[in-house]
């Protein structure tokens, strides 16, 4: 019987009841509420208007939203001016912007953002509280649109706490005895936003593209669960877009890293156990420096209840000899076994727990690290499989070709995904992820979505980036700002540069398509206005981090 109502014009919220509905409302189904905004024409609703059902975990109905309504409180726009209701739409179309980008997961009666074994060793407490305030504050990217709603309990109901990432469910038959297998990516709302723009750390120890991936196996009334984490190298640096393929690492000299580093690892440990540190990245070239100083780093910090490995991935698997990754599979074995995994079984006792995770990561966290994950959380499978009675002694996953194709496409999916939300483009490497093998279609495929994330990353992740922060609440719209940053001048090179090389460069072919009386003169103009567009394209690409799109409202500078 209860009735959320909204005042438009002191944007009160409070409980009321059917009857208080005036007959002549128009009414529309949603199915959730993501939470309000400010913006300059005044505050925003933002509702769920479609969703489609992943599955079922544990009997609770898994949704994604797949479509999104913003409405206004206010009727009318007049009260702006031109400039005002310009930036208005901006802002809009900044937030429509990040609903658009896939991966938006919720349940009303399971937590998502928690883990199997995080919900397994909670107090009854926490079991009365709402959904909202027992979920996992890393994970709830509607957080900051549903604050208002935080601070009144008795409407926390109304509210749908909201994680971002992958979900996949499948019902899998081996040797006639059928069990689901989940695939859970939760991606962190701290320190969130896009390739080049956010890398390392903040002062507070979150990483950027921080993703934590649980694996779960039921089967029978038994539940199994395996967990990973990838971030960003955790000191302070950053990579900013700069017009060249790829921009140059900085490491900040001006920060003390050991502080943010060291709360970083302090938070993990919390909330995962040991860590075994995996870095992928190049141990030559110009990711070498960040390899050398996240090992001196971990060796600074002493800390025993966290080990690193590195292993360099492109090296290891130059000219297609991805076997060699079982090199560092079976480095990592004994380690494995140790960690174990989280049993519990039919009766609700808990039989193992995780005690600790591996936290990978490469230069984005995308490509290599998915792999690896993949290759690690089936080694896990194989001995949880086993352990429940699904698979027979000496049996392997990989001779079970019908689940192998399932559990590849999975895991490619998921590296999608993360990538999709991270980078813009589909993952690279996913056709070893999905067939076990690299193929030369693979490969035509990884230079295409290369090309793609090089456009995207200078031209439009500036945009992306200050979608992500309006959304996320790092940047508040301020109604009476006189100046908005939005509107940031360009200087007069932005243009004329540019044009002045399409137009030597045009001149170049021109002359050498109607060629002069002589070929000295041909050769002339042809060195003229060669020389002329190469020119202007080296001053370009000199000033290159002025050419790109970067982001206006929050200065990631600052930041880093």
């Amino acid at each position: 019987d209860d009735v959320l109502a909204i005042d438009r014009v002191s944007t009160e919220v409070t409980l009321t009841v059917k009857k208080d509905v005036p007959p002549s409302a128009v009414t529309r189904p949603i199915f959730g509420i993501l939470g309000t905004i400010r913006l300059v024409a005044g505050t925003y609703l933002i509702v769920i208007t479609k969703k489609k059902k992943v599955g079922e975990i544990f009997s609770h109905a898994i949704w994604k939203a797949t479509d999104f309504d913003i409405l206004s409180y206010k009727k009318t726009m007049l009260h702006l001016t031109d400039i005002q209701l310009q930036d208005n739409k901006v802002f809009l179309s900044m937030l429509n912007h990040v609903l658009s980008v896939d991966g938006f997961y919720f349940s009303t009666t399971y937590d998502l953002t928690h883990t199997l074994q995080r919900l397994a060793n909670t107090s009854p407490e926490f079991q009365e509280m709402s959904l909202l305030e027992r979920a996992d504050p890393r994970f709830v990217w509607n957080g900051h649109l549903l604050r208002e709603f935080i601070a009144q309990p008795e409407i926390h109901r109304f509210a749908t706490p909201v994680m971002h990432g992958f979900i996949t469910m499948h019902s899998c038959c081996i040797n006639g005895k059928c069990f689901d297998w989940l695939l859970v990516s939760r991606r962190s709302c701290f320190r969130a936003g896009v390739r080049y723009y956010v890398r390392g750390i903040d002062s507070e120890g979150h990483a950027a593209n921080f993703v934590e991936t649980e694996q779960i196996v039921h089967y029978k009334g038994s539940k199994a669960s395996f967990v990973q984490t990838r971030g960003s190298i955790p000191f302070f640096w950053s990579q900013r877009p700069n017009l060249k393929y790829k921009p140059k690492p900085q490491i900040s000299k001006s920060v003390n890293h050991m502080d943010g580093f060291q709360r970083h690892f302090d938070s993990q440990i919390i909330s995962y156990g040991k860590q075994i540190i995996v870095n992928l990245v190049n141990q030559k070239g110009s990711e070498k420096p960040l390899e050398q100083t996240f090992a001196k780093m971990v060796n600074s910090m002493g800390n025993g209840m966290v080990k690193y490995v590195a292993f360099d991935f492109h090296k290891e698997c130059s000219r297609m000899r991805w076997d060699r990754l079982q090199i560092l599979v079976d480095q990592l074995s004994e380690q494995q076994d140790e960690f174990s995994y989280f049993l519990v079984d039919s009766e609700g006792k808990i039989v193992a727990q995780q005690e600790g995770t591996f936290r990978s990561n490469c230069m984005d966290c995308l490509d290599r690290t998915n792999v690896i994950q993949s290759l690690l959380a089936r080694r896990s499978l194989q001995a949880q499989l086993q352990r429940l009675g699904v698979l027979h002694v000496g049996q392997r996953i990989e001779e079970q070709a019908d689940f192998e194709k399932i559990y590849k496409n999975a895991w490619a999916d998921n590296a999608n995904a993360c990538a999709k939300q991270y980078a813009g483009t589909g993952a690279l490497k996913t056709d070893f992820t999905r067939t076990g093998k690299r193929t030369q279609w693979g490969l035509i495929m990884d230079g295409w979505n290369s090309l793609i994330r090089y456009y995207k990353n200078n031209f439009s992740d500036g945009f992306r980036q200050d979608a992500i922060d309006l959304f996320l609440g790092n940047y508040s719209v301020d109604e009476v700002e006189p100046a908005s940053p939005l509107h940031v001048k360009k200087d007069w090179k932005f243009l004329a540069l540019p044009i002045i090389m399409v137009v030597a460069f045009s001149m170049c072919i021109i002359c050498l398509l109607m060629a002069g009386d002589t070929w000295t003169e041909t050769l002339a103009y042809v060195l003229f206005w060669g020389s002329a567009s190469f020119g202007t394209f080296a001053i370009i690409l000199y000033n290159g981090k002025d050419f790109v799109d970067a982001p206006k409202l929050v200065q990631k500078e600052k930041m880093d």
